[in-house]
């Protein structure tokens, strides 16, 4: 399938899918034309990528940690070259979820002084 049905399909825009590509975590095939031909691997791999970007790895994670995934469940094959990477996605998670946290009781302890106030 072209990239536009692909798009659609996969709920990515067309902008994204080409930004996947060139980070080489999405590598559709082209006609000899030169035109993207996206498969249904293509699909699945795609939304693989954009739940784990959206669960906060950056692309340059999710493109090593890519070839350790093996089928369709997906089950992770660990892979030594991913180990640390992962760690450090946590980390950076874990200081992320705490600095939210913080930031939501200043603002509900804002809240509780306007409501207070009268």
């Amino acid at each position: 399938m072209h990239i536009g049905e692909f798009a659609k399909r996969s709920g990515i825009s067309e902008r994204m899918l080409r930004y996947y590509e060139s980070r080489g975590v999405l590598t559709p095939r082209r006609s000899d034309a030169g035109y993207r031909q996206y498969s249904e691997a293509d699909l699945q791999q795609a939304t693989l990528v954009r739940q784990l970007n959206e669960a906060g790895l950056k692309l340059d994670s999710v493109a090593l940690l890519l070839p350790c995934l093996v089928d369709d469940a997906p089950h992770f094959d660990p892979c030594d070259r991913v180990r640390a990477t992962l760690a450090n996605e946590l980390s950076a998670l874990d200081q992320k979820l705490d600095a939210l946290q913080q930031s939501r009781a200043r603002l509900a302890r804002l809240v509780d002084q306007v409501k207070n106030a009268v």
